[in-house]
């Protein structure tokens, strides 16, 4: 008796295993950004230097409100994303996931607005 399992030889759940784990890939990779998520990273990594909110009175010196960076020409989310993912040697080293940076791009492009 032949095992319906089995197609061409090989094991149907291999090919049902390697289809799975495209689509979940490519799902993460289609994740919409999440400006409110990127907003309490803001608020925890950058406003020590950054001023990232209206409600945010000040921040160091020399740098750049998070509205200001969201308004200079050629600006998107996806660059500072990108950007985020590795950092100038002044900033920290937050370390972010990919869609924590997509998260935190979301959030200072809301800041033209």
């Amino acid at each position: 008796m032949s095992n319906p399992l089995r197609r061409f030889g090989r094991p149907a759940c291999g090919g049902l295993a390697a289809l799975a784990l495209s689509a979940a890939l490519a799902s993460e990779a289609a994740i919409a950004a999440d400006a409110v998520h990127g907003e309490q990273l803001a608020r925890r990594w950058c406003a020590s230097c950054h001023v990232v909110a209206a409600d945010q009175t000040r921040g160091a010196d020399n740098v750049p409100a998070f509205a200001s960076i969201a308004k200079i020409p050629g600006f998107s989310a996806d660059k500072i994303a990108q950007f985020l993912m590795d950092p100038h040697p002044k900033m920290p080293d937050m370390q972010l996931s990919r869609q924590e940076a997509k998260d935190l791009g979301a959030y200072i492009a809301s800041q033209a607005e």
